[in-house]
């Protein structure tokens, strides 16, 4: 059966930031995605215990990037493996590899996107309504067209052309709610 994804809490970047957190389940493996600053850690914690899961539960967490808004929980999880572009993290112990490929999980793989900051990640999810998406390649539907934090606008856009050549059904980005992607899509 192929992996679930469940959005914990939807982020935004306004006159405050949180990020986007996202929850996968891939057989015996649990992700939470981008566990960073958010209101309340309850904005995390309760629809994970709504869904059935303590934090304990989960197996595996993954970094899009090391931007405190998207890192800052990730000690809510203790006995998670941590990913992000070059290693796998887990209590004392860190095995480098490169992120590009990486399977998290049969259905749960990361992509190198590089942009927003060179280190990037992309996790690919496959599920019974198809490929999702969740990257900091777009903070909410509208892009922005432009990230203004980008740090190479130009490796930006060819890491969003590379994610919409795979024909995601679903885009779940950095700060806003998932969507899915149209021909009018910030590339």
């Amino acid at each position: 059966m192929p992996a679930t994804v469940h959005v914990l809490a939807v982020g935004y970047a306004d006159e405050r930031v949180a990020s986007t957190v996202t929850l996968l389940r891939d057989g015996a493996t649990t992700v939470v995605v981008d566990p960073g600053m958010v209101a309340d850690r309850r904005s995390i914690l309760d629809p994970l215990t709504a869904l059935g899961l303590t934090a304990e539960q989960v197996t595996d967490v993954v970094f899009s990037h090391h931007h405190p808004d998207h890192t800052l929980n990730a000690a809510l999880f203790p006995r998670a493996r941590f990913h992000d572009h070059m290693a796998v993290y887990r209590d004392d112990t860190w095995h480098d590899r490169d992120a590009d490929g990486f399977a998290v999980s049969e259905h749960v793989r990361l992509l190198r996107t590089p942009g927003h900051t060179p280190e990037d990640v992309t996790t690919l999810v496959r599920t019974e309504q198809g490929l999702v998406a969740l990257t900091h390649l777009w903070w909410h539907a509208d892009g922005p067209a432009h990230d203004p934090f980008a740090h190479d606008p130009d490796l930006l856009a060819a890491s969003r052309r590379a994610v919409l050549a795979l024909g995601p059904t679903l885009i779940v980005p950095g700060h806003g709610r998932p969507f899915a992607p149209t021909d009018r899509t910030p590339a």
